[in-house]
């Protein structure tokens, strides 16, 4: 039994490392994380592991982690409107990631297993986080991978094996460097697991650069806007009624007049930049609202100006059945320059409850189309949350993907860095136009080649040179293997894990 000062010494160390890993994880998740505190989050309940029972082990890792995603508590339940229960689950997920993690790496520490160890941490949170994010709604939102945008050599990883690739390095670190530190930084006991880490970090990093040295710069290219709604047209709120289809006969002549200016907004901005040489002009997610008995003229004025014009029109467009108990017709409509409609697509993943319960879903498939410029596709907002969704385009061969967006000012910031890892997994160019957030656009490697703030003050047209083609990748091809390797190796690990031998003793 443990005298009176081991076990203070053992609770102020466990106060300690909670402390420092929530505060660490608060400032490295959520909507504005600090991709440095990512890394190093995990790493002072790791410490723990060895040192104190499992249970407290566990409870720190969980508490730690728990605490830390309260930041994201404000955007849960004000912004998506989630249930205090649901967020609270939210909330506490990657703190049952950790626990179990640091469970596992204990374990295969005391039985003299360190390599088994530090990589049994990754791959259980890759294949906790992808199994969740299989059965979620929301996709891969808050992935820790997506921390790392600026890290543009590094990210480079996510073409070969997704975002998980991305999420295993960073869990792999912080199991890595307690090893290296738990042994006082011998070299002989430390030299397999440090190697192994150091060897791969390396490789990816350097193979990332030479990815981005060699990329070519001399790809044919279009000239693309996109272009926002005016910010004073409706009164608060009413959009929203319009949308949900809530729409009396007293108000209905002020807001179809309304709607009717929102459209002339459109195609005006469109006419202004085809004149001005663009090519292709895209609209944000809804941004521009049809009534369902109007939708025809109008998509006859558009096909018009696009064939007057010689310029793709990428429209964002909320068609609104009124009366109906799904009124909300959530489109991506592509017309070509000769007046043609190639792509009527409906969103597939609605992004909460209020829109699954209004909005009328798409099939599932990525529309991919040819044209002389190039094969386009096009998803919609949350559609391009789900990485083996957008996959499809580049199983379609697209040479360009269109994503129009409608964000929040809270979820900008990291729904923007999102859409770029899409173009790096897929190796496709994106363009993505979005209301109340940041319209941008990526080359095939990430980088950004332009971006416009809605909420800056200013004209909101965003407009850009976009390398039109595709670059093979292998997670194109191969999709969420590696995640899935993760999945077998993490089974596998637990199984003997479970009947093996300690040969360390522990606390």
């Amino acid at each position: 039994m443990a005298s009176r000062p081991e076990r203070i010494s053992r609770i102020t160390l466990l106060i300690a490392a909670t402390t420092a890993s929530a505060s660490l994880w608060w400032f490295g998740s959520g909507l504005n994380p600090h991709w440095w505190a990512t890394w190093l989050a995990p790493l002072p309940v790791l410490l723990l592991a060895s040192r104190v029972r499992k249970r407290w082990a566990a409870l720190a890792a969980f508490t730690a982690y728990a605490i830390g995603g309260l930041n994201e508590w404000t955007y849960l339940h004000d912004v998506l409107a989630l249930p205090s229960v649901l967020c609270a689950i939210v909330v506490a997920e990657p703190g049952l990631f950790l626990a179990l993690c640091v469970l596992l790496f204990r374990r295969l520490v005391l039985q003299g297993r360190p390599v088994a160890a530090s990589l049994a941490v990754p791959a259980l949170w890759v294949s906790i986080a992808y199994l969740g994010a299989l059965s979620s709604p929301h996709g891969t939102f808050g992935d820790i991978g997506y921390t790392q945008m600026d890290a543009l050599p590094l990210i480079q990883v996510v073409a070969v094996t997704g975002i998980w690739g991305l999420t295993f390095l960073i869990a792999w670190f912080a199991a890595t460097f307690e090893l290296a530190w738990s042994r006082g930084f011998a070299w002989s006991a430390m030299r397999a697991p440090v190697l192994t880490f150091v060897a791969i970090l390396t490789l990816v990093i350097v193979a990332g650069t030479l990815r981005l040295v060699l990329a070519p710069t001399d790809r044919p290219s279009v000239r693309a806007a996109t272009l926002n709604r005016p910010a004073d047209l409706f009164a608060p709120g009413e959009m929203t009624r319009i949308t949900e289809g809530r729409v009396t006969a007293a108000d209905h002549a002020d807001l179809a007049a309304k709607v009717a200016k929102l459209q002339d907004w459109f195609l005006d901005g469109s006419r202004r930049e085809a004149r001005a040489g663009t090519r292709l002009i895209v609209f944000p997610e809804g941004n521009l609202l049809v009534f369902k008995t109007d939708e025809g003229a109008f998509l006859e004025r558009a096909s018009r100006l696009a064939r007057d014009e010689h310029v793709y029109l990428a429209m964002g467009m909320g068609t609104i059945h009124l009366g109906e108990k799904l009124p909300f017709e959530n489109k991506l409509v592509l017309i070509d320059p000769a007046g043609q409609t190639l792509v009527s697509y409906r969103k597939s993943h609605p992004a909460n409850d209020w829109e699954a319960g209004i909005m009328r879903a798409g099939d599932g498939r990525v529309p991919v189309v040819g044209t002389p410029d190039g094969r386009m596709a096009g998803v919609i907002c949350f559609d391009a949350d789900f990485p083996e969704f957008t996959r499809q385009a580049a199983q379609g061969s697209a040479d360009l993907l269109i994503v129009p967006v409608n964000d929040w000012r809270d979820i900008k910031d990291l729904h923007f860095r999102m859409h770029a890892f899409r173009a790096i997994e897929t190796g496709i160019p994106v363009v993505r136009a979005a209301a109340s957030g940041i319209s941008s656009a990526f080359d095939p490697w990430g980088r950004v080649l332009g971006v416009t703030d809605f909420f800056a003050p200013g004209d909101r047209t965003l407009t850009v040179q976009v390398p039109m083609g595709h670059v093979p990748t292998i997670y194109a091809t191969t999709g969420d293997l590696f995640a899935w390797l993760c999945v077998v190796g993490v089974a596998a690990g637990i199984g003997a894990a479970m009947f093996a031998p300690r040969v360390i003793a522990g606390t």
